[in-house]
């Protein structure tokens, strides 16, 4: 196969990957709906940049690492899932408070917050390495050209950035909005539960595989 086929494939793959349900999209649409429409590019922005964490990690073979120790996985399992559950534990604390959303962000601090906020979420499920590591190990030559070496992160961001984006800007728009301002408390928790139990499901995966 050559190097554009090999491309088109990964990038078709993850597109597909990235459209499923998870935390990332729970984090994104929340916070493109509760605070900003830039606040929600900012996270989408963050997504991408997880992402060519994984896609860097996975050329690099990080997977092999993981798979020799073991224990290293189930402490990346464990932390990622301690991540999820203390983002689930705020957005719980926080269902009751009053929101006042502005499309402008409240200031030049929100978009840092919310990009941080995305990439520690994309880099906290040890599980998303494995399935960058599993895609490029089934679909990449033995020899791995330059080119492809250079265009696979690039590829990468584009599909979780793009995705994403699409995301925030659907749940930043008026409807959505207000929807979300009207129940703001049921949907809060249950975001909350739903993080947190991702969460808890990912630690006691690690811990049950020791």
């Amino acid at each position: 196969m050559s190097s554009a086929g090999v491309f088109i494939s990964i990038m078709a793959a993850l597109t597909v990957g990235a459209m499923s349900p998870g935390p990332s999209f729970v984090v994104v649409s929340r916070i493109a709906i509760s605070r900003s429409r830039l606040d929600g590019l900012a996270a989408a922005l963050g997504m991408g940049a997880g992402g060519v964490v994984f896609a860097i990690l996975a050329l690099a073979g990080l997977t092999a690492l993981l798979s020799q120790f073991e224990w290293l996985y189930i402490l990346l399992k464990v932390a990622g899932g301690a991540y999820l559950i203390y983002i689930a534990v705020n957005i719980w604390r926080g269902a009751g408070e009053p929101l006042e959303v502005s499309d402008a962000g409240d200031s030049h601090r929100a978009p840092r917050r919310s990009f941080m906020t995305a990439l520690l979420t994309q880099l906290s499920n040890p599980k998303t390495i494995i399935v960058y590591a599993s895609l490029f190990a089934a679909l990449l030559p033995r020899t791995v050209p330059l080119d492809l070496m250079i265009a696979l992160p690039l590829g990468v961001f584009a599909v979780e950035a793009g995705w994403y984006s699409i995301v925030a800007l659907a749940f930043s728009a008026r409807h959505p909005r207000r929807l979300y301002l009207a129940a703001k408390s049921w949907i809060d928790w249950t975001a909350g539960a739903v993080m947190g139990g991702l969460g808890l499901r990912l630690i006691l995966s690690g811990l049950s595989a020791r």
